[in-house]
């Protein structure tokens, strides 16, 4: 079957043959034609199968039909996403696809210019892709309204519908018009995801290609028993062999944390191999700017966080680490699939310590698949020796007293009752929790009214407004004497 057969007009035909796509995938073959009938769709399939121009693609064509024009301050067609990175994907490629459409394009994410946002929509535009965050700002100030929205599309969407985007999206649902085509869209969908995506969706025709929560396959899998200080030896040691001998392209490399991502990056450099790192700390100019030479190969590796891990679709990624493995399991089928994608192959490695195989199991339970165990290279011992256990999570040197500074779940504390203890699991658990949590509200900045995106927090300088909208006086009390705030004390 070709693009031909699936009812598509002349100009998405003449784009996509520019792009040098002529077969379509199978969410595409099923997709395309429910979606130019005007159908509701929910579209399950894995990572790197074409979903984007699954939904793109019969979307400029009704478009096309319409013919209604923009409104100003709004948009025909609204593709909500929960990541910046992704959002940027999806305008690029519906860019492409409509080049020859003669329809308008923008996307606005937060961490840019507001007023920049502001003067792309006055006019109104066709198509906007958006997170949620920034999405509501720019309705709340005036900026942007919804009710010319035709077609309103969830990309990811088991993460929009999750605990950190559906407030925002429950109050942009509400701006729609009702009658409107709704599609989602996501490689994984969770039975209580699914259930609650059936309130937006007006009796939806399901399209699914692959088992839910399948991985790619693609991907060859693959899992290493290493401890914990020593992944750092076994990452370096990979990396330097399987990139000076031409093995691997682009690699990325995933962490649970941000400041995880920022330790690889500088323990790796250490050892002479460049890294970029990207996650929820770094500015929009920084996170474009990683990415953009990691396009390039200027830099072939790449650290990231979960935030990333459904923003990145870079041909040329062959190897994908799971430094830590992530401790919720649909993420694990998302990091995956930033390789082996359209049509490539590729390899995925995850480093699993002691307390991580709780998380390797409910990986394994969710994608039915087994990840194959390879041994420890043959010289790996002198290579920890070189390169040193991770200082961080590595023993507490012997002979100090007091709370170890390391995050070693059982290293002994010496209380100043001189009684010592055990630290518990817990405790790291909780640090670690802490900053996932952390890691966490970049993503609900997104989605969520916490903090403007890209802003910084509002300060108001402690003033607090009474009724009236004056500040109230301070009270300091009395101070004695004439001095004081209250009635003067008597002299006598």
């Amino acid at each position: 079957m070709n693009f031909d057969d699936l009812g598509l007009s002349q100009p998405v035909l003449q784009a996509l043959s520019v792009q040098g796509y002529t077969t379509p995938t199978p969410i595409q073959q099923q997709a395309i034609p429910l979606i130019l009938e005007g159908r509701d769709i929910m579209g399950i399939a894995q990572t790197g199968t074409g979903k984007t121009a699954a939904f793109t693609l019969p979307s400029i064509d009704n478009l096309r039909k319409s013919d209604r024009g923009a409104p100003k301050k709004s948009c025909r067609m609204l593709v909500l996403a929960p990541t910046r990175e992704l959002a940027g994907q999806i305008a690029k490629s519906a860019q492409e696809y409509g080049a020859l459409s003669g329809l308008s394009v923008a996307f606005i994410v937060g961490g840019t210019s507001v007023g920049k946002d502001r003067q792309k929509l006055a006019r109104g535009v066709d198509i906007l892709v958006a997170t949620p965050g920034r999405l509501v700002d720019l309705v709340d100030q005036r900026a942007l309204t919804l009710h010319g929205v035709e077609t309103l599309v969830l990309d990811e969407a088991d993460q929009m519908l999750d605990l950190g985007f559906i407030h925002a999206l429950r109050k942009i649902v509400s701006w729609l018009p009702k009658e409107r085509q709704t599609l989602l869209f996501s490689a994984t969908m969770p039975k209580s995801i699914r259930d609650l995506a059936s309130n937006y969706l007006n009796n939806p025709a399901q399209v699914s290609v692959a088992p839910q929560s399948t991985t790619a396959e693609k991907v060859d899998q693959y899992v290493c028993f290493v401890s914990q200080p020593e992944k750092q030896a076994l990452l370096t040691m990979s990396l330097r062999k399987g990139l000076q001998s031409g093995e691997m392209d682009r690699v990325l490399v995933f962490t649970r944390t941000k400041h995880g991502a920022d330790r690889v990056v500088k323990k790796l450099a250490q050892q002479g191999i460049e890294a970029n790192a990207i996650h929820g700390n770094k500015s929009q100019p920084q996170r474009e700017r990683a990415l953009g030479e990691f396009r390039k190969g200027k830099v072939r590796v790449l650290v990231a966080t979960d935030i990333a891990a459904r923003g990145i679709d870079i041909p040329g990624v062959s190897h994908v680490f799971n430094f830590e493995l992530p401790n919720v399991a649909e993420q694990y089928v998302h990091r995956i699939g930033r390789t082996a994608r359209a049509g490539a192959t590729g390899m995925a490695i995850a480093f699993c310590a002691s307390d991580e195989r709780d998380y390797l199991r409910d990986i394994q339970r969710l994608t039915k698949v087994t990840l194959t165990q390879v041994p420890l290279p043959d010289s790996f011992r002198q290579e920890v020796e070189r390169v040193g256990a991770d200082p961080v999570r590595g023993p507490r040197p012997e002979g100090l007293s007091g709370r170890p500074r390391g995050r070693n779940p059982n290293a002994k504390i010496t209380p100043r009752d001189g009684k010592p203890r055990r630290d518990s699991r817990g405790q790291q658990q909780r640090r670690e929790d802490g900053e996932q949590r952390r890691e966490g509200g970049e993503q609900r900045r997104e989605g969520g009214r916490g903090r403007p995106e890209g802003g910084q927090p509002r300060r108001d300088g402690g003033k607090r407004h009474n009724a009236g909208g004056q500040p109230p006086k301070r009270n300091r009390g009395p101070r004695g004497g004439s001095q004081g705030r209250g009635p003067a004390r008597s002299q006598g």
